[in-house]
């Protein structure tokens, strides 16, 4: 089996990994009366998107088709990175009995690993500037704007540090987010410069890269 093929399978594989373990976890939410609140979770946004972009990257390898461009590419591997760093980092004694424990590893933790390397293994085909790469901030901002409108009137925040009851009120909040967004800025600095590094010296064409050029 080529790497090409390798990389597509791989990426199939874990695409519908995701999607399983979003699907048990939605089904558990249902059970326990918060369903709606299921679409307000970062993780459950963030893990969906990097699902989808590895099904369709995949399936395009698969059949000699151009993958998901690499800015998508880029977003995607951003926000399971600070997924995950956020939650083995500030959440992860939040676990009670609800908790599906090999559900919340997979979009924990395996989703953002081999989200990286992923990127690591078929860097971007062109070199990806850092304002182009500066709108992937942009859902994180607005995910957190909507957090924080939808918080008052529910009674309900995803997350601890975005909860204003908590100890410190919106002084604690205000100071989380701008740690947050410090943290997602360094990360897409981090990400853009990584896979600039490894496209430049690598002497093969990575995944998508190959298939874009074969693709007239």
């Amino acid at each position: 089996m080529t790497k090409q093929r390798t990389v597509g399978v791989l990426r199939v594989v874990f695409g519908l990994l995701g999607l399983v373990a979003l699907t048990v976890g939605y089904d558990r939410d249902i059970h326990t009366g918060d369903a709606v609140n299921f679409w307000f979770y970062f993780t459950d946004l963030s893990n969906m998107f990097a699902a989808g972009v590895f099904l369709y990257g995949g399936i395009a390898v698969l059949r000699g088709r151009p993958g998901v461009p690499d800015l998508m590419r880029g977003a995607a591997v951003l926000y399971l990175v600070i997924t995950g760093l956020v939650y083995w980092t500030l959440l992860a004694n939040t676990i009670n009995a609800q908790t599906i424990v090999w559900e919340n590893d997979i979009v924990h933790g395996v989703m953002p690993t081999v989200l990286v390397i992923d990127w690591l293994v078929s860097p971007p085909a062109r070199r990806l500037g850092f304002g182009k790469a500066s709108r992937w901030l942009a859902f994180p901002i607005l995910y957190l704007a909507v957090s924080l409108i939808r918080g008052p009137i529910v009674r309900w925040w995803p997350y601890d540090f975005l909860d204003p009851t908590q100890p410190g009120g919106y002084t604690h909040v205000t100071t989380w987010s701008f740690i947050v967004t410090g943290v997602f800025v360094v990360f897409m600095l981090l990400i853009v410069w990584a896979g600039n590094q490894l496209g430049s010296s690598s002497g093969s064409p990575s995944s998508d890269r190959s298939l874009s050029t074969r693709s007239a």
